[in-house]
Parts: C-alpha cells; structure tokens; sequence
C-alpha cells in the first residue's frame, strides 16, 4: 500500500487520534482510509444520475478564522447558475452560518460541495440532495 503524506493542523491530528481510539480503528490511517472513501462515494449515486436535483448545503465556521466569510460570497457568485439561494446568519459568540440551498444536476452540485469543502477554516459542511421530480417537490 503506498504511504501518502497529509499536512493538517494539530487540533485534527488530536481529534483524528481520539476518534479512532474511540470507536476502533487501528490508527489514523485507518480514519482516513475511511473517509475517504465515504467522501468519494459520497456523489456515486446512480439514482440521482441526470436528474434535476435540489441541496441544502449549512457550512459553519469561526467569523474570525481568515477569509471565510469572503470564500463564501465568492462561491455564490462563481456558482450563480447552481445557487438559487444563499443566507448567512451568527451563531453564539463566534461562529457564522452560511446556507446555500442549490439546485442543478448531480455533477454541479457536487461541484460546488467540493469548492465550499475546500474553503480554508470552514468547520463542518453538511447537506442532503433531493431529488426534485421524485414527487416529494411539486415542480411546475
């Protein structure tokens, strides 16, 4: 198996460590490997293939970590045909919510996902992608 080397802070690096103590995992490696996988497949639905599809996407992240808070204005004006909407609210004493609500083809979201991913500072990034003639949405 090759060896790949990845940079991250310490704080990860620590909770990465614990986490796999914690449910048993092998070590970090393992974490990762994990992961990983869970990442790529993450969009490997064959289901939602070539449909018109709808994502909620939360993003959250510490308001005085970096650019962040510009990252994501950018994201929303480089993604202009995928977000239909985008709204950004505090949380506590430090943190920033940012919501997108996207809609598009399984390919596209999964474009901008990726991008709000890899936004330095960004704390967690969940959504879920429905599916928007499944008839759960009505669609005129």
């Amino acid at each position: 198996m090759p060896i790949v080397s990845v940079s991250m802070p310490d704080g990860l690096v620590e909770r990465l460590d614990q986490f796999a103590a914690e449910h048993g995992y092998s070590g970090r490696s393992e974490v990762i490997r994990d992961a990983s996988r869970e990442l790529l497949d993450e969009f490997d639905d064959q289901s939602l293939e070539g449909r018109d599809l709808m994502a909620t996407v939360t993003v959250l992240f510490d308001y005085q970590a970096g650019e962040v808070e510009r990252e994501m204005m950018d994201i929303r004006h480089e993604f202009d045909g995928v977000v239909a909407s985008n709204f950004h609210t505090h949380v506590g004493d430090r943190s920033c919510l940012e919501l997108f609500v996207l809609e598009g083809s399984l390919e596209a979201i999964s474009t901008v996902v990726g991008a709000i991913r890899a936004t330095s500072d960004v704390q967690t990034v969940s959504y879920s992608v429905l599916p928007m003639d499944d008839g759960n949405i009505l669609v005129e």
